[in-house]
């Protein structure tokens, strides 16, 4: 029997925990299961969902990498395997605070993890945008005695690494994960510098939130990898496949002769010596340029590394008359630093990359426009480029 499915509307910052009751309530089944959406938003249809699965507790929306969002079916028992999964990862349950939107998967799964453990979340003050000072006082109101937890995106770490009360507030964590988008070697350095264990967290919306941490898998998720390096992802956390797109989930989502189900993602990655897992990007971000392609986290890291100033760094490609697509960098820049020049920035990476990977456009920007919770938006970025011109 399909289960009633309702929508949700979820407020921002610490108003968020309101729907704690709500969330706890599809979880035990007591309730209908929940169509999340942002507060402030109109409410999004209610298809009907023929062939759901019976303990279907969320439809959660995916990022729209695609251009397309869809909904994932997520079940109490994907949801709870997940949570579980994370804090046996962790070293045992905690408390969480909650500093990102929790219309998201990522943000959802801070109160999903809340109510396995039976412990009561705290929620950063993001009335005025994401600040460190409204999470150092967050963080104050957690219980001394608990464990600590908190997940993050990149843009969000690199904030409070800057200031130093919110460096502090990290140390305080027993772990930090960072999700939602690439996570820049420096910036890992710099946060196990500052005495702040990070563990990085690869999954989405098909597969409950992150079921990867620091390139391995949670206990009962696996990984296999197809001769591109096209990532698919298996396990309990896998969700049901899409609301109302059955053709779609079909294509998408599979179950294992073993009854294990696998979702084909849209990433590709490598294993290395030691079997954790790289992921490199989406198939299509990829640069094909003069009929060679080139993965734009390669790029990204190499800004980042030997940039000098560069803080932040999204790579696109960009139409180009002479070679099909150009290498286009957007970079965001340290205050005092002065803007690198596009000739620089080659110059500096020539040997470190091969020639067809150096970037020929550059932009500067104050901030690097986001979609979701801390994504680069990719599309936003090659419309900003225009007619930059080329090297």
């Amino acid at each position: 029997m399909t289960r009633d499915l309702a929508t949700l509307a979820v407020p921002p910052g610490a108003d968020a925990l309101r729907v704690l009751p709500d969330l706890a309530r599809a979880l035990d089944g007591t309730g209908p299961a929940l169509l999340p959406f942002a507060a402030g938003n109109e409410a999004p249809a209610l298809p009907p969902a023929p062939g759901a699965p019976p303990d279907l507790a969320l439809a959660v929306g995916t990022s729209g990498s695609t251009g397309r969002p869809k909904r994932a079916l997520l079940t109490t028992s994907a949801l709870q395997a997940s949570a579980r999964a994370t804090h046996a990862r962790l070293g045992g349950d905690g408390q969480w605070l909650l500093a990102m939107p929790a219309h998201h998967v990522a943000g959802l799964q801070v109160l999903v993890r809340s109510l396995v453990a039976g412990t009561v979340p705290v929620a950063v003050d993001t009335s005025d945008g994401f600040t460190p000072a409204a999470f150092v006082a967050a963080t104050s109101r957690l219980d001394p005695s608990a464990r600590r937890y908190t997940a993050l995106v990149p843009t969000q770490l690199v904030r409070l690494l800057q200031d130093p009360e919110g460096r502090a507030a990290l140390t305080r964590y027993a772990a930090v994960l960072l999700g939602g988008a690439a996570a820049p070697p420096s910036l890992l350095a710099a946060a196990a510098d500052a005495g702040v264990t990070v563990a990085t967290t690869y999954g989405m919306s098909e597969t409950a939130g992150g079921c990867v941490y620091d390139g391995h898998p949670l206990d009962g998720t696996r990984v296999d990898l197809d001769d591109d390096g096209r990532i698919s992802l298996g396990g309990p956390t896998v969700a049901h496949g899409y609301l109302a797109e059955p053709e779609l989930g079909a294509a998408a989502f599979t179950r294992g002769p073993d009854g294990t189900r696998w979702f084909r993602t849209d990433d590709l990655g490598h294993a290395d010596a030691g079997g954790a897992l790289h992921v490199q990007g989406r198939v299509d971000d990829l640069v094909n340029t003069g009929g060679v392609k080139v993965a734009p986290r390669v790029v990204e890291e190499a800004l980042l590394a030997h940039v000098e100033g560069i803080t932040e760094a999204v790579v696109v490609g960009v139409p180009d008359g002479e070679w099909g697509q150009a290498v286009a960098a957007a970079v965001v820049v340290a205050g005092p630093a002065t803007p690198p020049a596009l000739a620089d920035v080659r110059a500096r990476l020539h040997g470190i990359l091969p020639g067809h990977a150096l970037p020929r456009r550059l932009l500067v920007l104050p901030a690097i426009p986001l979609r979701g919770p801390g994504k680069p938006d990719r599309a936003a970025l090659r419309t900003l480029f225009g007619d930059t011109p080329t090297q």
